[in-house]
């Protein structure tokens, strides 16, 4: 990985609407470039999330880096690891067709391959440095996190960003807590919908009930943001080739499914459906989200 650098609370590099939260860091490690003036928005969610909130965060997060903003993180499993993804991909795949995307990963430990946490996410770091992002801490190399870090980092998550996105989160959860401190900051807070009998929806419903943005979609906060951003020219039409990729990207087109509704939508034999599945990975037209469970690579 790239080496460590430090940027000091006085210096002109230092993110400037971080600078105006009332407890900034005195210091940022950071590796990767830091952008003072961009525009941040924060994606953030359960660690433990269902295939919803997994195609959620993928969709929400790629269409909004397409658009021009900077995806902020906390590189934790479940809907933070999604979302950094969403725009490593997006970047990858955008390359050569106008596309851009660029997220950031704040961590509650120093940015050393020993300290990263969790070591699982290690490579998905090096992409993010790879595809031109960014990786922040306040807490120099050799850092463990504690119960104490990662609440404090969320408090930088939302203070890089203009406003906050929450995916699926529990009533208690660290998703609110960057809510919380988003709402400290005067940002704006945004969260999505869910099953009324789902224990991830419970947090996203409270912060509805209290005023934050219900969001469906990437446009839904571009237009509360009010930046004149846009969603990207690219064709999001998905088309296949042949009758049955375009019966299964069909059934597809109103949300994820399990291998079993799309034989039923289909009316395709478990075998054809199965490997027009593993061909339509390939091409990147689709996904699995995990449980035999598909859903669309917008």
């Amino acid at each position: 990985m790239e080496q460590t650098k430090e940027i000091y609370l006085n210096e002109e590099n230092y993110p400037q609407l971080l600078k105006k939260i009332s407890n900034p860091p005195k210091v940022l490690y950071c590796r990767g470039e830091i952008l003072p003036k961009e525009n941040c928005f924060a994606v953030v969610g359960a660690r433990l999330c269902s295939p919803y909130g997994k195609q959620t965060a993928l969709e929400i997060a790629g269409d909004l880096a397409e658009a021009g903003l900077t995806i902020v993180s906390g590189l934790a499993p479940g809907i933070d690891t999604f979302a950094h993804t969403a725009v490593v991909e997006r970047t990858r795949l955008r390359q050569g067709y106008g596309g851009q995307g660029r997220t950031i990963a704040v961590l509650g430990t120093g940015l050393d391959e020993k300290s990263i946490y969790p070591q699982s996410n290690l490579k998905l770091a090096q992409k993010i440095l790879e595809t031109g992002g960014c990786l922040i801490s306040e807490y120099p190399p050799g850092t463990r996190g504690t119960q104490f870090t990662f609440p404090q980092r969320n408090r930088i998550i939302s203070g890089l960003s203009l406003g906050v996105l929450v995916v699926e989160a529990k009533q208690k959860s660290g998703a609110l807590i960057t809510a919380a401190w988003a709402k400290n900051q005067g940002r704006k807070i945004f969260a999505v919908p869910g099953s009324v009998y789902s224990l991830n929806s419970k947090g996203c419903h409270y912060l509805i009930k209290r005023g934050a943005k219900l969001v469906e979609n990437a446009n839904d906060i571009i237009k509360e943001l009010k930046l004149g951003l846009s969603m990207s020219d690219i064709d999001k039409k998905i088309f296949g080739e042949g009758v049955e990729e375009n019966l299964i990207l069909g059934a597809l087109k109103e949300g994820a499914l399990d291998i079993d509704k799309i034989i039923e939508k289909t009316k395709l034999s478990a075998q054809k459906v199965a490997s027009t599945l593993a061909v339509l990975e390939i091409k990147g037209k689709v996904r699995s989200l995990g449980g035999n469970i598909y859903a669309l690579s917008r």
